[in-house]
């Protein structure tokens, strides 16, 4: 059976400007995938953002929407621009210039998971990853612009919070220099994403909750932080990463015993967040 290509979360009531979305949570791995695949079921999990959705599926009780993807990640990825393919996996794909994601085998169909284990032994057709843009890739983005134009319209503004999780390893260089390793990396683009007064609410929801945060190191927002943070005209987009060792066992991609502390934790967090321009006069509704 495919996956859907997103599922949709929406308030009762729409009260919050705020649109929340997990592009890497999705965990239907079709069989025209996993039968070309060298890896087995658990390890190509790796690099998938386990449980994110259900840490922030809270979202629809504050008012906000929630987008979360259906395919994996490693099926294709949703953060990444539909032009970074991959001429190392992808046949008829022609290399132009030098794109670090794409040369490391994390382009928009990725090449490996975590680790830099390779998914395949050998190459998939330009057609094959077309059809993997076209009924993934595609339809969630317009979801996801349609949410964000949805939240503008009514509110005149709207702010994306992107869900995701890191590695517990990824923040060790910042705990060898001699700083608090985070829970938590929010990124902007360095301020190009979202404004300043956004990023402080974010931060201030978080570090309430308990939770120690970073801007901008190791991860400063990816394809879809690029794509959808319009500062100037009211649309903010902020990138979450949380470190996974927090809530699951990395290596066996299971819930820890801290997993339902950490999701009421985070409860909180969506609340506060949820309420960023709420003291605006909404405009008119569809």
């Amino acid at each position: 059976m495919s996956p859907k290509a997103f599922d949709i979360s929406l308030p009762v009531h729409p009260g919050s400007c705020v649109v929340f979305a997990s592009p890497h949570s999705g965990r239907d791995y079709p069989w025209s995938m996993m039968r070309h695949s060298v890896l087995d079921n658990h390890v190509i999990r790796s690099s998938e953002d386990a449980f994110v959705d259900c840490l922030f599926e809270s979202a629809t009780d504050f008012g906000s929407a929630f987008l979360r993807a259906g395919a994996p990640r490693a099926f294709v990825d949703l953060n990444r621009s539909p032009d970074e393919l991959d001429p190392a996996l992808i046949s008829g794909v022609r290399r132009q210039g030098h794109n670090p994601r794409v040369a490391s085998g994390l382009g928009v169909i990725p090449r490996v998971v975590a680790n830099g284990r390779a998914i395949y032994n050998g190459k998939i057709t330009l057609r094959e990853a077309q059809e993997r843009l076209d009924a993934y890739w595609y339809p969630y983005h317009a979801k996801l612009q349609d949410l964000l134009d949805t939240a503008h319209r009514r509110f005149g503004q709207t702010v994306l919070v992107d869900c995701h999780s890191m590695p517990h390893e990824a923040v060790a260089g910042i705990a060898r220099s001699g700083a608090t390793r985070p829970d938590v990396v929010l990124g902007d683009r360095f301020g190009a994403a979202a404004s300043g007064d956004v990023v402080d609410r974010v931060e201030a929801a978080f570090v309430t909750a308990g939770f120690t945060v970073a801007r901008n190191a190791p991860f400063a927002g990816a394809y879809i932080a690029q794509a959808y943070g319009r500062p100037a005209r009211a649309q903010h987009a902020v990138q979450v990463e949380i470190d996974r060792s927090l809530y699951m066992h990395e290596s066996t991609i299971k819930p820890n015993e801290n997993f339902d502390a950490v999701r009421t934790a985070l409860r909180g967090v969506v609340a506060e967040i949820a309420q960023i321009g709420q003291g605006r006069i909404p405009l008119a509704a569809e």
